[in-house]
C-alpha cells in the first residue's frame, strides 16, 4: 500500500487507465431512471446499479485494479486481505481471474453465506481463514501474515489504486447521461468510493454537488471532517456492515476533504424502510449500505426538486436471514412497533381484558413472553404490539392507563430493550 501523501489526488489519466484495466473484469453497470422515486421527489432520479456488478458490489473495481498492478514478484507470492464482506469477494474474484494465490481473513462470526460467496468466487485460488470475533482481529492476523510471508496486503479502501478503481463508477455515470448532474449521493464507509468518484466529478463535472451518506451509528467520516483530521470512533453500530467503520482511511480522507460538499447521516431504521420499499416497489434487492444513498433523498426533497440526481446503489449482498431484523428495525423506526413490560394481575381473564379493552381494532400482538410468579399479585409480561398507523400509539397507551395496566415502555430504553428483545 502506498503511503499517504497530502498532495495525492486521483488524476483523470489514472482513472482512465483503471477503466481499461477493468474492461474484461468489471461490468459497465446501468444507470437507470427510477420512476417511483422520480415521481415522489419531482426530480429525475437515476440509480447507478453497482448491485448488478460481477460480485454484486463495486468492490471488484478497486480490488482488481490494485492487484493487477502488482509486480510479477508480488503476484507470484500472492495477496492477503481482511474483510467480512464485499471486499473479500472482490479480492477472491481477482485471485481466480489472475490465477494467483490469496488468503482471505474473516471474523469467525461471519455468516456462512458470505463465506460461501468468497469460496465460490475464489475457487481453488483462495484460502479462507476464520479468526477472532471482529474485523479488527481478522485484520491484525492478516497483517501479521503479510509481515511473515511477504505477501501483499490489499486494503479495502485506503490505497491509491483502490480509490482509482472505484473512481471508474463516476466515469461510467458521466458516459451514460446527456443531462448535467446536479446532485450525486454516495454511500460512505472507509471513503474509497466517494474519494474516487468525487475526484473524477470535481475534474469533469465540478458543478455537481457531492453528498456523502453514512449510517447514523458509524459517522466516522463526518466526525473526521468536523475535526479536520481522521478520528477513530470508540463504538459503532455494525448493522450497515458495508459502511460501518470506526476509522476512515488517511489517503481517502485527504481526498474527501477536497471533494465532499456535504455529509449526512441516516438512521439505520430509515435504511431498513428503504430496503423494504425498493424490494416491494421495484424488486431491487439491496444490502443496507446499498440503500444509504436513496435513504438520504428525504433530507433534500426541496433542494432536488426539478434536478438531475444520481444515487449510487453500492451492493446487494444481503443475507435473506436478515430480512426479519430489517423489517423489525423499519417498524420500530416508523413508530409502528412498540414493546412494553406489562404487569398483569394474576387472575383468570386478565389477558382477555387486555385484548378486549386495550388493543385497538387494527393492533396486533406480535411478541408475548409471560412469567407467572405465584408469590406475587402481578406477573410481568414482555409484549410487542404492531399498530397500523403511528398515531395509534397514543390511544394504545391511554387505554392501558384507563384500564389499570401498569407498564414500562421499552423502545426508549435501548439497554433493557436489547437485553429482553
Amino acid at each position: 500500500m502506498k503511503q499517504a501523501e497530502t498532495t495525492y489526488f486521483p488524476q483523470l489519466q489514472d482513472i482512465t487507465r483503471a477503466k481499461i484495466t477493468l474492461k474484461e473484469v468489471a461490468l459497465h453497470t446501468p444507470l437507470q431512471q427510477n420512476q417511483d422515486l422520480s415521481g415522489e421527489f419531482k426530480a429525475n432520479i437515476m440509480l447507478k446499479r453497482e448491485d448488478l456488478q460481477t460480485v454484486r458490489s463495486y468492490k471488484i473495481r478497486g480490488a482488481f485494479n490494485k492487484i493487477a498492478q502488482l509486480s510479477k514478484t508480488d503476484l507470484e507470492k500472492g495477496v492477503v486481505c481482511a474483510s467480512a464482506g464485499n471486499h473479500a469477494q472482490g479480492v477472491a474474484f481477482s485471485c481466480s481471474k489472475l490465477n494467483i494465490k490469496g488468503k482471505i481473513y474473516m471474523p469467525a462470526t461471519t455468516p456462512r453465506q458470505k463465506i460461501r460467496q468468497v469460496e465460490m468466487f475464489g475457487k481453488e485460488n483462495v484460502e479462507v481463514i476464520l479468526i477472532g470475533d471482529t474485523y479488527d482481529a481478522a485484520e491484525t492476523a492478516a497483517l501479521n501474515d503479510c509481515r511473515k510471508s511477504g505477501m501483499a496486503f490489499i486494503h479495502p479502501f485506503d490505497d491509491e489504486q483502490i480509490i482509482e478503481g472505484q473512481a471508474t463508477v463516476g466515469l461510467e455515470i458521466l458516459q451514460d447521461t446527456k443531462e448535467p448532474i446536479d446532485y450525486l449521493f454516495i454511500p460512505v464507509g472507509g471513503g474509497g468510493l466517494i474519494a474516487g468518484v468525487g475526484a473524477y466529478f470535481k475534474q469533469v463535472s465540478p458543478q455537481t454537488k457531492i453528498i456523502g451518506v453514512e449510517p447514523a451509528g458509524a459517522p466516522s467520516m463526518q466526525k473526521s471532517l468536523e475535526a479536520e483530521k481522521v478520528v477513530e470512533l470508540n463504538e459503532i453500530d455494525k448493522f450497515v456492515d458495508g459502511a460501518a467503520v470506526k476509522k476512515v482511511g488517511e489517503i481517502s480522507f485527504s481526498v474527501c476533504q477536497k471533494v465532499i460538499d456535504q455529509m449526512v447521516t441516516i438512521p439505520e431504521g430509515r435504511v431498513c424502510t428503504k430496503i423494504l420499499e425498493l424490494y416491494n416497489h421495484d424488486a431491487i434487492v439491496m444490502e443496507p449500505a446499498g440503500a444509504l444513498s436513496i435513504a438520504a433523498l428525504n433530507l433534500f426533497k426541496n433542494e432536488i426538486k426539478g434536478k438531475n440526481v444520481v444515487c449510487i446503489v453500492s451492493g446487494s449482498n444481503n443475507d435473506i436471514t436478515r430480512m426479519e431484523e430489517i423489517k423489525e428495525r423499519s417498524l420500530l423506526f416508523e413508530g409502528l412497533k412498540h414493546y412494553f413490560i406489562v404487569r398483569f394481575p394474576q387472575r383468570a381473564g386478565a389477558l382477555r381484558t387486555f385484548v378486549d379493552l386495550v388493543l385497538g381494532s387494527t393492533d396486533d400482538i406480535t411478541h408475548f413472553e409471560y412469567s407467572k410468579k405465584t408469590s406475587r399479585e402481578k406477573g410481568p409480561a414482555v409484549i410487542g404490539i404492531e399498530v397500523q398507523k403511528k398515531e395509534d400509539f397514543n390511544g394504545l397507551v391511554q387505554r392501558m392507563e384507563e384500564n389499570g395496566f401498569v407498564y414500562e415502555y421499552l423502545n426508549e430504553k435501548p439497554d433493557l430493550f436489547q437485553f429482553l428483545i
